[in-house]
Formats: C-alpha cells, sequence, structure tokens
C-alpha cells in the first residue's frame, strides 16, 4: 500500500498541481491566510470565507501573472527540478500556514470584539469558512482563466498579420477594454439599476401603510405642499419621531417649543432645484426662520436622518429649532459610494443655496443660526454644498459631520494638513478656532479653547472603515495603520498588501453591523458633545449639560436614549 502511494498516487497528484500555476497557488494560500487576520469591524464565518475566497482568487491572479511575466522575459532557474521542488515546498508551507491561521482566526476576531467591548465567540467554523471561500475562488478564478484563454485566442489571431509580441499587447488591450466594458458598463450598472429600482420600491412601499401626520406644522400632513406619498419610510420616521414640547421640558425643566421638521423626498419634485424651492416653500410654511437655530441636513444614502442627530439638538436648545432634509438617492450610503458618490452633491448645493440667500439677506439680529449636519454620504454632499469663498463675507455658524466618508476632499485636506504631532485618526488642524476632529468618548467635554465665527466638528470612529478606507492601501500602508494605535482598533491589526485593501473594503459594507459607538454607528452623546461645541446652547451651565446628557443617555453604557426617541 505505501509502494502504491509512493509509485502511482503521489506523482499523480503532484502532476496535477503542476498543471496549475504554482506562483498561483503559494500566493493565493498566503493570502488566504493573511485575510484571517484582524480588521476593524469583526466577521462572521460566511463573511470570512467570502473573503477567503476573494482574496485566495487576487493572490492566485497576481502569482499567474508573475509566472507568466518571469517566462515573457525568458528568464530561467539554474536547476528546474529543484526550482520545481521548492515550489512545491513553498505552496506546502503556505498550506499549513492557512490551515494554521484558520484555527487561530476565531481569538482574532475576538480582538476585535475585545476593544469594543463585545462578547468573544467561542465557536470555531475553519471547515465552513474554508469551504464557503471555495465558491467565490473558484467563481473569481474561472473568470480569470476565461480572461486568459480569450487574450490567446486574439492574440493567435493577430498574430496571423502582426508581429507576435506586439499581437500579445494587442489582445490584452483588445480583451481588457471588452472585459471592463461587460463589467462595468453592463453588469456593473445592471446591477447598480436593479439596486436602485429595489431600494426605491422597498422606499415608497414600505412606508405606504402608515397615516399621515394628523399635525398641519408636519410635511406630508393635509395643510402641507410635500405630498405624503412622496416621502419615503426612513423619512417618515424621521418626520414623525422627535421630542415634543411636553418632553422636553420635562427632560429640561425649562421653556419649550415643539421643534419643526420639513422633509422633501426624492419623488417629491423631479430636479434637486425645484425639490430645493419646495423645501424653501415649506420652511416658509411653518416658519422656519423664526426659530433659534435652523440646520440643513443631508440624510444618508437611503434618506435616512439619525435620530440622535437632531434629537439631541433639539433637546439642548429647548425645540426652538427647524430642521430640513432633502432626499436624493434610495442606495445605501456605501453602495451609492462605491458607485456615484456626488450623486447628493447637486441636492446639497441647491438647498444651500436657496436656503443662504435668504437667510443672507435676513437681518443679523433677527435671523436664526445656521447650521450644516450630514451622517456618512450625507456628510460628503454637505461639505460640498458651500464654497468658502461664496460664504467668507457672511459665513454661517457651523457644521457637523459625522463619519464622513474618505472621498471628501474638505476632510482630507484638512487631515493631510494636520498639526504634525497629531494622528492621523485625529488631526489637530491649526489653533482650534475653525475646525476640530472629535473621537467620541467625551473628548470634547470641557473644551474651553475659544472659536471663530465658523466652528467645524468632524466627529468619526477610528474603527470607521467608511472614513478610513484607502485605495492606495492595496500598495502602501496608511498612515493610521503605521502610527499608534488608535482607541476601538485591534492591536493585532497589520497591513499587508491587496488584503488589508480587500478586508477593509468589506469592512465598510459590514460598517453598521459594529456596536453602538463603534464603526459606523454613532452615539447619542457623542452627537450631544459635538452639538455642544458647535452650537453653544445658551442659558447653560457646564453642570447643567452634564446632567442633561446624562439623562439623555444612559450613563457608562452606549445605548438607546432613556425616552426612546432614538432607534437601536
Amino acid at each position: 500500500m505505501t509502494d502504491l502511494l509512493k509509485r502511482r498516487l503521489l506523482p499523480s497528484v503532484l502532476r496535477q498541481l503542476d498543471r496549475y500555476s504554482t506562483g498561483g497557488w503559494l500566493l493565493g494560500l498566503l493570502f488566504f491566510a493573511l485575510a484571517l487576520t484582524p480588521s476593524l469591524i469583526p466577521r462572521h464565518f460566511v463573511t470570512q470565507g467570502i473573503l477567503c475566497g476573494c482574496t485566495f482568487a487576487a493572490g492566485y491572479g497576481i502569482g499567474v501573472f508573475l509566472s507568466w511575466l518571469w517566462d515573457y522575459l525568458e528568464l530561467s532557474w539554474p536547476n528546474e527540478r529543484l526550482a520545481l521542488w521548492i515550489g512545491r515546498s513553498l505552496v506546502l508551507a503556505c498550506l499549513i500556514l492557512a490551515l494554521v491561521f484558520l484555527w487561530f482566526s476565531t481569538g482574532w476576531q475576538n480582538s476585535i470584539r475585545a476593544v469594543m467591548g463585545v462578547a468573544p465567540v467561542e465557536a470555531s467554523q475553519p471547515v465552513l469558512v474554508a469551504a464557503i471561500a471555495v465558491i467565490p475562488a473558484a467563481i473569481l478564478v474561472g473568470l480569470g482563466t476565461l480572461f486568459v484563454h480569450g487574450v490567446r485566442f486574439v492574440s493567435a489571431w493577430l498574430g496571423r498579420i502582426i508581429p507576435r509580441r506586439v499581437a500579445l499587447v494587442g489582445a490584452i488591450v483588445a480583451v481588457g477594454l471588452l472585459a471592463a466594458t461587460l463589467g462595468e458598463g453592463v453588469v456593473g450598472r445592471g446591477l447598480l439599476y436593479a439596486a436602485d429600482r429595489f431600494y426605491g420600491n422597498l422606499d415608497r412601499l414600505a412606508g405606504s401603510y402608515a397615516a399621515e401626520p394628523s399635525d398641519s406644522q408636519r410635511s406630508g400632513s393635509a395643510a402641507s405642499l410635500i405630498d405624503w406619498d412622496t416621502i419615503g419610510l426612513d423619512a417618515r420616521i424621521y418626520v414623525q419621531s422627535g421630542p415634543t414640547q411636553a418632553e422636553i421640558v420635562a427632560m429640561t425643566d425649562k421653556p419649550a417649543r415643539d421643534p419643526v421638521r420639513v422633509y422633501v423626498g426624492l419623488r417629491s419634485a423631479d430636479t434637486p432645484e425645484q425639490r430645493a424651492a419646495l423645501a424653501l416653500q415649506e420652511m416658509d410654511r411653518v416658519g422656519a426662520f423664526d426659530r433659534k437655530v435652523l440646520a440643513l441636513i443631508m440624510p444618508v444614502g437611503t434618506g435616512w436622518v439619525e435620530p440622535s442627530a437632531i434629537d439631541t439638538l433639539e433637546f439642548m436648545h429647548g425645540g426652538d429649532v427647524a430642521s430640513v432634509a432633502v432626499q436624493y438617492s434610495y442606495l445605501t450610503s456605501w453602495l451609492s459610494l462605491v458607485s456615484e458618490p456626488d450623486v447628493g452633491v447637486d441636492t446639497a448645493r441647491a438647498l444651500f443655496s436657496a436656503v443662504y440667500a435668504r437667510w443672507h439677506a435676513m437681518p443679523h439680529d433677527s435671523r436664526p443660526r445656521l447650521y450644516l449636519h450630514g451622517l456618512s454620504l450625507g456628510a460628503y454632499s454637505s461639505v460640498a454644498s458651500a464654497s468658502l469663498y461664496d460664504i467668507l463675507g457672511d459665513p454661517f455658524d457651523g457644521a457637523l459631520w459625522v463619519g464622513t466618508p474618505f472621498a471628501t476632499d474638505d476632510w482630507r485636506s484638512a487631515t493631510v494638513g494636520r498639526q504634525p504631532n497629531s494622528p492621523w485618526w485625529k488631526p489637530q488642524v491649526g489653533d482650534g478656532m475653525a475646525v476640530r476632529f472629535s473621537n467620541g468618548e467625551g473628548d470634547m467635554v470641557g473644551d474651553t479653547r475659544p472659536w471663530g465665527p465658523l466652528r467645524t466638528i468632524f466627529l468619526q470612529y477610528p474603527s470607521d472603515p467608511i472614513v478610513f478606507f484607502e485605495a492606495t492601501m492595496a500598495w502602501r500602508e496608511p498612515v493610521w495603520i503605521s502610527g499608534t494605535r488608535p482607541p476601538g482598533v485591534s492591536p493585532l491589526l497589520n497591513w499587508y498588501p491587496v488584503v488589508t485593501f480587500l478586508q477593509v473594503a468589506l469592512d465598510m459594507a459590514l460598517a453598521q453591523t459594529a456596536p453602538i459607538g463603534f464603526g459606523h454607528v454613532y452615539a447619542p452623546q457623542d452627537y450631544f458633545d459635538a452639538w455642544v461645541q458647535v452650537s453653544q446652547p445658551e442659558g447653560w451651565s457646564e453642570s447643567d449639560l452634564s446632567a442633561l446628557r446624562t439623562k439623555l443617555t444612559r450613563h457608562g453604557d452606549r445605548t438607546l436614549i432613556e425616552g426612546g426617541w432614538f432607534r437601536s
């Protein structure tokens, strides 16, 4: 039996494996193993398996390309037989490494849960992770093989009329363009269109069963200029929720008013300019410009406005707040961010231009304080809504931008231009009179530094992949990984070319699965602290604000507001 294994079975297996690229297997297994290491968001074994399959395919493709390049350059090993066995040995070593990493993967994922204060997961599913990884790996390697066969076919055809190497280059370009056209122009756009239709129908149907507001001051009511049927599910939660005058009085022991909330849905008008004009008319109808505070909100991709962002502002200002939001998309923020990040910019600019023109024309002593706010893709759009040169002579009062995406130009400029002794994940910008960054956890409480006329805060968690993803991390270590390790990030996180890029890209899709206070899930108390700095509420002592903060949030625990105004 042993002789049979040595003479027949083992050589047969080796011959079959040698049919595939040794370099591909080597890098594929290495990437598979490294994908099991921790990143920013803890992963379920299903998503871990999908990630491992994709990273194996990426490594396999790179290995195949490097092997082809070696042959194309007509390089050779001094001893081909020795090189073959060295390659086999390295593949075996990477296979063992992958098995070892599978064994340790649960502990590594638990290192992320530990810094987030989440109970560890005891069950280990290495077999399921490996089994699930086979599916995306097979699909992607199959597509790559199809691409290679296409290049060979076209190259052989072109080689009849032009030199062989020129034909190869032409074939790579031709097949590459065809693959890009089919992948992005047909499949990608088709999937994006299908997703937009799905989320649009969901937005329309899921909210169709709720009765329109009876309060005439609410958008969508019988007295409103905005048809209730054009306001989707997420927007209806914003319109119909929030504290009442009585609830604010009970919480603050101060006089209060019922807050005003205006919302214009994507179906409420045809163009961004028309939706902005409709919002302005609705604001006039409900007396928004007669309030003490006016907040222009850009919602996230689906139209959602985070309740804890606006509720905290309304409580600290005694309800004398008018807020207006205009929808610009149906897609979730991360999907819009990677497919059409500028989709909300036109809407944000139209809304700001319309409201700012009216606000600028009002007497300074009788107009409301004007603030901008956005979360996630809403922050991206809100940041782009106002040109600095247009408002320098009469700036609005401030902005709170939360979970600002990595692609935001002003965020990146401020971060790159930070003080040299400040970390990437919490920059110090100049003297802090115009722009400040917060990581939450009460880091803004007691900050008595003076502000200038325009107060801007970027609230961001170091574990938020929407903020800290970088395309360049495919080949270059990000600054936020190489420097001092920020709070909320696993100490075992390391950078690996290509692998970390794919890990953090997946983290963006999982960012809202993190516990509150981590990832892309921002806590009420952190909104509260930031709004205190930005809006400087009047009539409050520091101890009174601390007491209100404690009332609004369960002290020492990142959970919901006690009165039930905030969603989980």
